[in-house]
């Protein structure tokens, strides 16, 4: 059902882990560039799992060493946007980045054809509507049990469609559509996550968390229940860590610092990790054969399945 299925894509939590605790689901973390420890006296895993994908960091052993170097060939090729036959930081940040936001693309690029029905590379917000409510807007919501909560989902999610259209010209591209879908990842989106995230614990609709709010959101005792440890800790968080100025409640300021917590850039730290390791010359850039001389921090029996890195016309930087 596409209604289901287009809500749960959208939902502010939809890429938490199941396993993760609930007090944690809200918080927006930078995804891992790899599962390995970063040291190099231990080898170069987390180097090519961050150069290459850590999804695509399985079957490279299979290439012969002139193959390998023929796709490293490719690859840097794609990274110099430029075509000036150097790799500078900010290209290989982007790169880096841009491996990153794989997952996010790959979900995107699954639900752009449900909702570009003409197929003109845009999604129009009735485009959107119709696909994702409009059995339901004919009947306004007359066969929906719970008629509030779907017209409430309506106008969230107009209003985030409309927050994602920086052009204000009622339809969405690629970037504007995954804003609407990821928003936690754009800057000018951020307000936006924050405004949900205190609407959907805000249960008494006075602007601002409290503490029952804050922890009935991840926590609801059965009958007797006593609390576990953990709500014990949040408690003790809610008023010495995230209730900065000691009124109480948090506002959207306090908010914002809980669920975006400002991190280290771990995709320019690497590009700069990277460059320092394999820039002979010391330019501070890199080249084709800069890479081949110090291909260790690229290519290993370690490291990457090309076929997720396979350079065609679909797969855009």
């Amino acid at each position: 059902m596409k209604l289901l299925r287009s809500l749960a894509s959208i939902c502010l939590l939809a890429a938490a882990a199941l396993s993760v605790p609930t007090q944690e689901k809200r918080v927006h973390h930078q995804a891992d560039l790899s599962d390995r420890a970063h040291d190099d006296s231990h080898g170069f895993q987390y180097d090519h799992e961050a150069f290459l994908g850590k999804e695509e960091a399985k079957t490279f052993d299979q290439l012969t060493s002139e193959e390998s170097k023929d796709k490293l060939a490719m690859i840097v090729d794609r990274i110099d946007a430029d075509k000036d036959g150097y790799i500078s930081h900010a290209e290989l940040h982007h790169w880096i980045k841009h491996r990153q936001r794989r997952y996010i693309e790959e979900n995107v690029n699954k639900h752009w054809k449900d909702y570009d029905k003409n197929q003109d590379g845009k999604i129009g917000w009735e485009e959107y509507k119709n696909t994702t409510y409009g059995f339901y807007l004919g009947e306004e919501f007359d066969d929906v049990e719970d008629k509030a909560t779907y017209r409430s989902m309506l106008r969230r999610d107009e209003r985030r469609f409309k927050t994602a259209d920086r052009d204000g010209d009622g339809i969405a591209t690629r970037e504007e559509f995954t804003a609407f879908l990821h928003p936690e990842e754009f800057d000018y989106m951020k307000d936006l996550v924050v405004q949900e995230t205190v609407e959907d614990i805000d249960t008494n609709r006075d602007g601002k968390i409290n503490i029952n709010e804050y922890i009935g959101d991840m926590f609801s005792p059965e009958s007797g229940e006593k609390e576990p440890d953990w709500v014990q800790t949040e408690r003790k968080h809610f008023h010495e860590f995230r209730d900065t100025n000691k009124d109480g409640y948090l506002d959207n300021a306090e908010v914002a610092h809980w669920v975006l917590p400002g991190e280290v850039d771990h995709a320019d730290n690497e590009a700069k990790h990277l460059i320092h390791e394999t820039d002979t010359d010391k330019d501070g850039l890199l080249t084709l054969s800069e890479l081949l001389d110090n291909s260790d921090y690229i290519i290993t029996s370690t490291i990457t399945d090309f076929g997720g890195m396979r350079v065609d016309e679909h797969d855009e930087l």
